[in-house]
């Protein structure tokens, strides 16, 4: 039993200590644990004292000490970061993305990738063409799958007709001058998503000019 001067803990003493213990975020079965009943747990999100982040899962309200990354490590366990996030991350662009832009496998449950409190875009790919340039990441300290450069620079050739414009000769020409950029992956992936044509005449005009 929580104890506070002598005290049972009010429910929401309960739940923030829970919360606490649990890194930031507590399942319901651990808030039931402590004895909160469900319906208390439904009270203190109306009370504005604690915030569902997805189904299942509780925060304390106006709790900054969960980074968005950490929750993308914690429910996107199949997500990896693609797209503008990807772009941002390598410096081939330099306009902060509004939306988390994250790659999920096509056959994924939809209430897996769920999450109220954040502002996300997910890509389905499918699934033999998920794993093409995974690697991993550190955003703000939390390590993250993502799409290496040269995955990145072949999704921006697969979704160019949604990308803006700007954007997309941005991180184009940006990878062109990048040091670390490698051809011969950006071959290979091009060939492997069926993009080898478009990829390798706009390229070759690059790379030769």
């Amino acid at each position: 039993m929580y104890l506070k001067n002598g005290e049972i803990m009010e429910k929401i003493d309960i739940a923030k200590n829970v919360i606490k213990q649990s890194g930031g975020m507590a399942k319901t079965s651990s808030l039931n644990k402590a004895g909160l009943q469900n319906f208390e747990i439904v009270k203190l999100c109306e009370k504005g004292e604690l915030v569902r982040v997805k189904h299942g899962y509780y925060q304390i309200a106006n709790n900054e000490d969960v980074s968005e990354e950490q929750m993308i490590a914690s429910f996107f366990k199949e997500g990896i970061v693609c797209m503008e996030s990807a772009l941002f991350y390598y410096g081939y662009s330099d306009k902060t993305p509004l939306v988390w832009t994250i790659a999920v496998p096509r056959t994924i449950t939809r209430s897996k990738i769920k999450i109220d409190n954040f502002a996300y875009k997910v890509y389905f790919v499918q699934n033999e063409k998920l794993m093409i340039g995974k690697t991993e990441g550190i955003f703000n300290g939390i390590k993250l799958p993502v799409y290496d450069r040269e995955r990145t620079i072949c999704d921006c050739f697969k979704y160019r007709t949604k990308m803006d414009s700007e954007l997309f000769n941005k991180a184009i020409n940006a990878y062109v001058a990048d040091e670390k950029k490698n051809l011969a992956n950006l071959s290979k992936y091009a060939k492997e998503m069926r993009l080898y044509k478009k990829v390798n005449d706009l390229m070759e005009v690059l790379l030769n000019g």
